[in-house]
């Protein structure tokens, strides 16, 4: 019973650890994420403000979803790269958006 709670316990770190993407993936052994959520973008809130969509994270064991938002650009010729999921060695990674 405790070697299986504890492999158990191991197991859920593992997968915890991959999401927390610090360097900027997350990893999960999971299927692949639901397809994206449309959503209603509205108006920017300023003058140069980019949207960025929203995207399927890997939460807590489950699939949660972080909607787009409105966000200002660093400088003045920074580009938005939106964020994809892509599997990789039966596992699905996640490449956070960024700018550049």
């Amino acid at each position: 019973m405790k070697k299986s709670l504890l492999l158990g316990a191991a197991l859920a770190g593992l997968v915890l650890t991959g999401c927390a993407a610090g360097n900027g993936y997350a990893a999960v052994r999971f299927g692949p994420p639901p397809p994206p959520r449309s959503a209603v973008i509205g108006y920017a809130p300023g003058p140069g403000f980019v949207w960025t969509e929203g995207y399927w994270d890997w939460r807590g064991g489950r699939w949660y979803w972080v909607d787009g938002r409105w966000l200002r650009p660093p400088h003045v010729r920074a580009v938005w790269v939106p964020g994809y999921w892509r599997e990789d060695r039966h596992q699905w990674r996640f490449q956070r958006g960024h700018w550049r």
